[in-house]
């Protein structure tokens, strides 16, 4: 606590911001106004690698996959006939046209479809045809519909990839090549594939689109950061609005905390623009959330004062009396909570870094403007003290309340106990998991048209390998091809998997065409040097656009792999190339590392950042824990005081076991930022406790004492922040609802703590009188 000349000067601080209000409130505007002509600058981007670190193994593996082979940024569009009859001159000339029009693409490199598939097959003796399956649709025969048909579906290359395996949907796959900075033509493409798919819809009503893909992932991860700042922001202002209004029931008090509320919000989001900062789906909610940090410390400073002015203080006496009780405490909450957001530069994911960073120093501009523009605007607005029977209501409420916590101190504290056991058996039910479609909900049309084609065409999750041959030319070498081809019949026989793209299956349809179109010779050729003359006619035979750059290296000593799956967790992503490997080291040793591609980039992101988060959030807790010690010079009261911040995230994170099952990266910052928030409770609440306990008063006078004091404003805080953080549970986007829900949660679950389990904690050890 501080001492009394501490005190002294802190009156006659806040007695010069009272004299010089109007100059306060002045300086105050002129630097938020200059701070908020950075907004412009803010940027957001559509780019998924934003979330990954340079140093992440996973993305050094992908670029290093993309460096070796062909750079692929996909768009896949299913096209779906109402009456699932893809093989008819309708529904081929409909995969025709897209092919045609998906060539003209901004960026597009490459088009592979059903219809332009290279079909080879034997001429004469010794010649090679590769042309595409299909070239003009509206001239096929009755005959030529099945024959393409036979061809398709028994087509290792685009069976369950371009064509579903009952043959009633087919699919079209654009790649392209992006620019360094990719946010502009992702726009243009997903435009040009908007309105490309449009034409299509209306030349061909019979027949359903859907399109999915990494480009179009990225335009929808720029969507749902627009969507957030756009919506969930003023709809949380709207809610602390409403809300202090309600708990403070005066309209001037509101004014000046949303006033308070305002400057902060622009100081911290022109910063990050003069600072350049790109905004993510990750981390668009750093408006919204110092936004709900923020009114904490005013509404703490506001509803003091009114309290001072309902027992007949002069204005400017109670806004006096309301800093010197709450100064200190909104000092130290505000050094908590910037402690257990800046941990967040633990993580391992750079968008939490901008999360952390910047609502820290919102957390910074709102100590600042409470202790500034705060007290100017509660001198010039004319507050009148609250109505008498509702200010009397309140009294007695907490202090019968007291009484209740007091009298009951032995069963409650049981009652914690066993309520705490109960919600932590919750946590073992917990997987931590991610799903990458499922980070956007169904409003998304992104989300709905890849529900469809996961569940109508092909696997949308990617595991994708390059295995060496461990020579220049060795991917010829017969016993490097048996050891490529048992690989994939491996990966063919697992349940998880929907479709394998292996360089054997090339080579084993080579050696037919070579063979007559024998079926019989459906083999891998016998002999290297035949193996490798057939791929040197097939890579003379292609049409321009449809060569094997994206599967072979250009020294072909390696080939690439890919293998897709089902709408797969990430845990199952790990566990299907954890077997992989295992079955790699048993019968091809060092024929390949760990699988790559974006969908195992993100399989471990969320276990990667739970990871680096652990040691950041260790040390927050450990320096805050400390700190606490030191405030209430006492061990025991600082140990104390940390059971009432540790337990409300253990038994949110069971109860979130219980309800939900699975959380993803999201869970792996909660703690972090839970932690910097809910000890501001603990830190008003007990120091009213230790003022009590120092003027001589019993425990239970103590407790009774706080209760009275700051009960109302921890009940409003906790209500403004829950309430505020619960908005995000409207979020389209994962990451942002599941990490708001659980930040509500742990907020209200410490509340109950603070109410429930500190004061009980506390008459049962702190025994002592002063």
């Amino acid at each position: 606590m501080p001492e009394p000349h501490v005190t002294s000067l802190l009156d006659r601080y806040v007695a010069a911001v009272l004299r010089w209000r109007w100059a306060v409130v002045g300086i105050a505007t002129a630097c938020m106004l200059a701070m908020t002509a950075g907004v412009p600058y803010i940027a957001v981007t559509n780019d998924y690698r934003i979330l990954f670190s340079d140093d992440n193994p996973q993305l050094i593996a992908y670029n290093a996959l993309e460096n070796t082979y062909a750079v692929v940024n996909r768009a896949l569009i299913a096209v779906a006939p109402r009456d699932g009859e893809m093989f008819t001159r309708e529904a081929l000339g409909a995969v025709v046209d897209l092919t045609d029009a998906a060539w003209l693409a901004p960026y597009s490199s490459r088009v592979d479809s059903l219809t332009n598939y290279t079909h080879s097959e034997a001429f004469g003796e010794d010649d090679l045809s590769v042309t595409p399956l299909v070239e003009d649709a509206s001239g096929l025969t009755d005959a030529d519909l099945a024959r393409i048909e036979t061809t398709a579906l028994n087509a290792a290359d685009i069976a369950g990839h371009l064509i579903s395996y009952d043959g009633r949907v087919a699919g079209v796959a654009i790649n392209f090549v992006l620019p360094d900075y990719p946010d502009q033509a992702v726009l243009e493409i997903t435009d040009y594939l908007d309105g490309v798919l449009d034409d299509a819809r209306a030349s061909h009503p019979g027949i359903d689109y859907f399109v999915t893909g990494d480009v179009v992932m990225n335009r929808t991860f720029a969507d749902a950061t627009q969507n957030d700042i756009q919506t969930l922001a003023p709809l949380v202002f709207l809610i602390i609005v409403a809300a202090t209004i309600v708990l403070l029931r005066s309209v001037l008090a509101t004014v000046a905390v949303v006033a308070v509320l305002m400057f902060v919000i622009n100081t911290t989001m022109g910063f990050a623009g003069w600072r350049g900062v790109v905004f993510s789906p990750t981390n668009a909610g750093v408006p919204i959330i110092v936004m709900v940090v923020a009114v904490a410390d005013s509404i703490h400073v506001v509803t003091t004062a009114l309290l001072g002015l309902r027992r007949g203080l002069d204005r400017r006496v109670a806004i006096i009396e309301s800093f010197r009780v709450n100064a200190w405490p909104v000092f130290l909450t505000t050094v908590t909570t910037t402690i257990g957001f800046l941990s967040l530069n633990a993580s391992d994911s750079p968008p939490f870094h901008v999360l952390g960073n910047y609502v820290a120093f919102g957390v910074l501009c709102a100590f600042a403007y409470t202790m500034t523009l705060l007290p100017a605007l509660l001198s010039v607005l004319p507050l009148r003290a609250a109505p008498a029977g509702r200010s009397e209501f309140v009294d007695r409420f907490y202090g019968r309340f007291a009484d209740f916590v007091i009298a009951r101190r032995t069963p409650l504290l049981g009652g914690m106990t066993l309520a705490v056991i109960v919600l932590a058996a919750g946590i073992p039910r917990i997987e931590l998991s991610d799903n990458v479609t499922e980070y956007f909900d169904d409003r998304y049309q992104f989300r709905r048209d890849s529900d469809f084609i996961a569940a109508n065409l092909t696997g949308l999750d990617r595991l994708e390998y390059s295995l060496d041959a461990g020579r220049e030319g060795g991917i010829t070498d017969p016993a490097y091809l048996r050891q490529v081809d048992a690989f994939a019949e491996w990966y063919r026989e697992q349940p998880e998997v929907s479709y394998v793209q292996s360089f054997a299956d090339i080579m084993k349809r080579l050696n037919r065409n070579m063979n007559g179109d024998d079926p019989a010779f459906y083999r891998l050729p016998g002999s290297g040097d035949l193996a490798a003359q057939y791929l040197l006619l097939y890579e003379l035979s292609l049409p321009f656009g449809s060569d094997l750059n994206d599967r072979i290296d250009i020294g072909k000593s390696a080939t690439r792999m890919v293998v897709a799956t089902g709408n797969a967790w990430s845990r199952e992503l790990r566990e299907l190339d954890s077997r992989a490997q295992d079955w790699l080291q048993d019968n091809a040793p060092g024929l390949a590392g760990e699988a790559s591609g974006v969908s195992v980039m993100f399989a471990h992101m969320s276990q990667r950042n739970i990871n680096s988060m652990l040691g950041g959030t260790i040390a927050a807790m450990a320096l805050i824990s400390f700190l606490l010690i030191f405030i209430f010079r006492s061990v025991r009261l600082g140990l104390i005081s940390l059971l009432p911040n540790f337990i409300p995230a253990i038994m949110s994170f069971g109860l979130w076991g219980y309800l939900v099952g699975h959380v993803g990266i999201a869970s792996s910052v909660v703690v972090a930022v839970v932690f910097g928030i809910v000890v501001d409770d603990t830190i008003h609440f007990l120091s009213d406790y230790l003022k009590g306990r120092r003027q001589g008063l019993a425990a239970d006078e103590a407790v009774r004492v706080a209760f009275c004091t700051v009960g109302h404003a921890l009940l409003t805080t906790t209500a403004v922040l829950s309430a505020g953080f619960l908005v995000f549970a409207s979020s389209g986007f994962e990451v942002s609802w599941a990490l708001g829900t659980l930040v509500a949660m742990t907020i209200v679950l410490a509340l109950v703590a603070d109410f429930l389990l500190l004061p009980t904690l506390l008459l049962a050890i702190d025994r002592r009188v002063t």
